[in-house]
């Protein structure tokens, strides 16, 4: 069957843009559809017909059912394919789809409502003769009642939930009832459903999940598994195939079992089952993902199978065009996802202004990005940047090129998991795949760790004198005018020899001795330092230094900081020589915390929950505003023992750094 013509694509970023490509492939044309916040985004300008959609309210945009299927049949759409998130699961899209006469590029609403549901897709796994965890379902009376009749520790899931949302453990029995109630929260806020269940929660397991694909022919094949173990808040940070964990037989048997699950139900197009491993390499069976995964590519670059193409040909009425006969696994590849967000810092979201973007390239790299260049990270949306995906013969040459590879990728202005990354796949435990979904619980302080060793690895006085440096250069790259000289930009310095500039907020005393060319002299930290420059550019410059060789990335913000990052690490320097305009600092405390007697947010969001009331008395780290970013529920929690003078938001108010969130008084005020 001839494949569509055209087709809309009802996502953003990365997906939006890897479904873009494969579309092109097969000459279809694309329609976007996209928030105002994402204009400028890559999939707005790879698609041949944008349309924006509206504001940053995700029910106004991406979750919008009768504005995504209007817009649809206005440009005369064939299909429409959701990726993965927003409305690819949502078996009321799908309706909607079908009563318009609009192909849906996924499986059908029965598929997706059976195994979307985590109770019923359980007991329709259970009737097959599929191995699963021990399990408690009904409402919450029931579940408190019949919880103790499971060994601890618990799990408590939505039975909508997916991507690690709405799932928390219990190691305490009076702690259940207050999870209850988080999670079925939580579950309602991010699948309209807070419906949860329990079920036994398998200590260390391996997190191990199968590609499949099916047809309208009845036809399944499985593209064999992804190891997805290295999790933080359950949410998959490393992916990557062959699983180093199961042998052969194992293999086959869970592949057999994927591919029967998805023959019962009559599964067409592409999908994951997922299931745990245990110590003993016995698995259980864990859910059933009803769409393309966001670790696809690790996949793609093994079996050599472009899954988005297989997806759109499958639901134009194609037979597969692969057999499992005919499947093979071929090399090792990995995947990193990027985040926006501080590792040092509980992994909480990191929003903002980019001041550099550069992704990696070279052989056996790929890159799955919605950015162009720098841009604005908006807490509006999930904090993956892009995806980093890495192949090679084998796992140890796969992890060494991600390890280049993530050293040579370069995002300043915002915080990044990028460091953590790097470190984690350098950490023995992964090397030697001692590995589990706890990994990040038991090894993230020491990878910290690691990471401020790597940081003084390199001299403070090389980092903060590239900065300098490069900042005096910058107008060079500004300007037009060919008489641009360094020595009139930085001339000043004959006059002023004694510089105090800070680098990651540490201020260092350094005077300048002299310099000529590209050659500097300068004392710092009672040193004496010599070292010369070359190969500078709009972002970039190579210090030499006793036979050393530094390439560091720069960049700088409108707040005055110079960003400096050697490989995977970053640095902050400041110049205190030059004054920044006030208006800079204007936004007030950016960190969070205590402004003057005041709580702000550490980080924008949206205020789902309000715990206190004006007048209250509250103790130190008592929960007093819940904040949601980028899809994650954050405790605004109270620094110190006090009483609440003032509540200034309320529930659904949209808030950023610098927004007062409530006041606080001591008691004997």
């Amino acid at each position: 069957m001839t494949p569509f013509k055209k087709i809309l694509i009802a996502n953003r970023g990365e997906i939006a843009v890897r479904i873009i490509r494969s579309a092109r492939d097969l000459g279809i044309r694309t329609v976007a559809v996209y928030s105002t916040f994402d204009r400028d985004s890559l999939h707005v300008e790879m698609a041949d017909e944008p349309f924006c959609i509206g504001g940053a309210d995700l029910a106004e945009t991406y979750l919008n059912i009768e504005k995504i299927i209007h817009l649809a049949q206005k440009t005369e759409c064939q299909a429409i394919h959701p990726g993965y998130g927003f409305l690819a699961e949502n078996p009321a899209f799908v309706k909607a789809c079908e009563k318009a006469g609009i192909v849906f590029i996924g499986p059908d609403s029965r598929a997706i409502r059976l195994m979307g549901n985590k109770i019923e897709s359980r007991e329709f796994v259970r009737r097959l003769g599929i191995p699963m965890t021990e399990g408690i379902t009904g409402d919450t009376d029931t579940l408190l009642k019949e919880a103790g009749r499971i060994p601890l520790p618990l799990l408590v899931k939505a039975a909508a939930g997916g991507g690690g949302k709405g799932m928390r453990i219990v190691y305490d029995p009076a702690e259940l009832p207050s999870i209850l109630e988080t999670t079925s929260r939580e579950a309602k806020s991010y699948f309209d459903d807070g419906t949860v269940y329990i079920e036994k929660y398998i200590e260390e397991p391996r997190h191990i999940e199968f590609q499949v694909m099916g047809d309208h022919f009845g036809n399944a094949v499985h593209l064999y598994e992804r190891e997805c173990s290295i999790q933080r808040r359950y949410q998959k940070i490393i992916e990557e195939t062959p699983s180093p964990t199961i042998n052969d037989d194992i293999r086959k048997e869970m592949g057999e079992a994927a591919v029967k699950i998805t023959r019962e139900i009559g599964y067409r197009n592409a999908g994951t089952v997922e299931f745990l491993v245990d110590k003993n390499l016995s698995y259980y069976f864990l859910e059933m993902n009803t769409r393309v995964q966001v670790e696809h590519p690790v996949t793609e670059m093994v079996a050599g199978v472009d899954i988005v193409r297989e997806q759109i040909l499958v639901a134009a009425g194609n037979p597969l065009s692969i057999r499992q006969e005919d499947l093979k696994q071929r090399g090792h590849a990995i995947e990193c996802r990027i985040y926006a967000e501080d590792p040092s810092n509980q992994f909480l979201p990191s929003p903002g202004n980019m001041t550099l973007y550069q992704e990696p390239a070279g052989s056996g790299v790929r890159v799955d990005s919605g950015l162009k260049g720098p841009a604005v990270i908006h807490s509006f949306y999930d904090p993956m940047i892009a995806k980093l995906i890495t192949w090679g013969d084998d796992r140890e040459l796969a992890r060494e090129r991600m390890v280049s590879a993530l050293q040579e990728f370069v995002v300043h202005g915002i915080r990044t998991n990028i460091p953590f990354l790097s470190h984690l796949l350098r950490h023995p435990a992964y090397i030697g795949n001692q590995i589990s979904t706890k990994f990040c619980d038991e090894h993230t302080q020491v990878i910290l760790e690691n990471i401020s060793k790597e940081k003084e690895k390199v001299p403070a006085a090389i980092t903060i004198i590239a900065g300098l440096i490069h900042s005096s250069w910058k107008p060079r790259f500004q300007s037009t005018d060919n008489s641009f000289s360094v020595w009139r930009q930085i001339g000043y310095w004959r006059d002023l020899m004694e510089l105090d500039p800070e680098l990651d907020g540490k201020e260092h005393f350094m005077e300048i001795i002299g310099f000529h060319d590209n050659k500097y002299f300068f004392r710092c930290g009672g040193q004496e330092w010599h070292m010369m420059t070359d190969r500078i550019t709009e972002h970039s410059m190579v210090v030499h230094h006793n036979e050393k060789h530094y390439l560091f990335h720069i960049s700088s913000d409108s707040f005055g900081n110079i960003h400096v990052s050697y490989k995977d690490v970053l640095y902050s320097v400041r110049r205190n020589d030059v004054l920044v305009h006030e208006d800079f600092f204007g936004s007030g405390d950016h960190g969070g915390g205590m402004k003057g007697g005041g709580i702000t947010s550490p980080m924008p969001g949206k205020v789902i929950k309000v715990n206190v009331s004006e007048g209250d008395t509250v103790k130190k780290g008592d929960v007093l505003i819940i904040v949601e970013a980028m899809k994650m529920e954050n405790n605004i929690t109270s620094p110190r023992d006090g009483v609440v003078e003032k509540i200034h938001v309320r529930t659904g108010d949209m808030v950023d750094g610098s927004r007062e969130l409530a006041g606080l008084k001591d008691e004997a005020q």
